[in-house]
């Protein structure tokens, strides 16, 4: 079901997108991290964002 009200839009964006992926044993993790918290990896990365794709 798609979200129609752009303000909820914009809460899923930030709960869902906003995080960062460890390069090495592929965790989530919080935004403000510096290592992750699984594997203590320090190669984090920013969380892609999937735009554009059509069904």
């Amino acid at each position: 079901m798609p979200i129609a009200d752009p303000e909820a839009m914009k809460i899923v964006e930030a709960r869902v997108l906003n995080k960062l992926v460890c390069r090495r044993c592929g965790a989530l993790n919080p935004i403000g991290a510096t290592k992750c918290r699984r594997c203590k990896s320090r190669a984090l990365r920013p969380k892609r964002r999937k735009i554009g794709i059509k069904k």
